[in-house]
């Protein structure tokens, strides 16, 4: 396999290997025991910035080390890195642009985005540490079935 299809290899696997990593650090751990960064994030923000947002900065770390070292001695990393970076611009231009509205995004008017956008405020139809669905950011079960969910639960989406 050549050098440009090997980093592509590795740079599609970062990505698609963050939605899975997103949906289980969102699940067990901003709903676990980092609630208390992520409870912001269910309530009405006050300001630019809310206390949840520390988990960007948490999330770039391994992709800037991965992209240090890779650009410095362990040429595979570089690609991992960028996949990283990728997944989190891609889910800050539609968390935080399309979701959230905290700025203007030229995308967003598929049925594929549509969909994401209602699961993501569905999310957030339930304002406590639990008893919320759908926890993905690029994928998410039908919407049908997450109110359904929710209904189980007593809450309205």
């Amino acid at each position: 396999m050549t050098t440009l299809a090997f980093d592509l290899v590795l740079f599609l696997a970062a990505f698609a290997f963050m939605e899975g990593f997103a949906w289980v650090t969102h699940r067990y751990v901003m709903h676990g025991f980092m609630w208390v960064w992520h409870r912001s994030h269910h309530e009405p923000r006050d300001g630019l910035f809310e206390l949840n947002d520390l988990f960007a900065v948490v999330f770039a770390a391994p992709a800037i080390v991965a992209i240090y070292f890779g650009v410095h001695g362990a040429p595979w990393l570089l690609p991992v890195g960028l996949g990283i970076t990728a997944y989190g611009m891609v889910y800050f231009g539609f968390h935080d642009g399309l979701v959230h509205k905290r700025f203007k995004v030229p995308f967003g008017k598929s049925a594929f985005w549509k969909r994401l956008i209602q699961a993501h405020r569905i999310h957030h139809a339930v304002h406590t540490k639990e008893g919320a669905v759908s926890f993905g950011f690029l994928l998410a079960m039908p919407v049908r079935e997450l109110k359904a969910k929710l209904k189980t639960q007593g809450v309205e989406a």
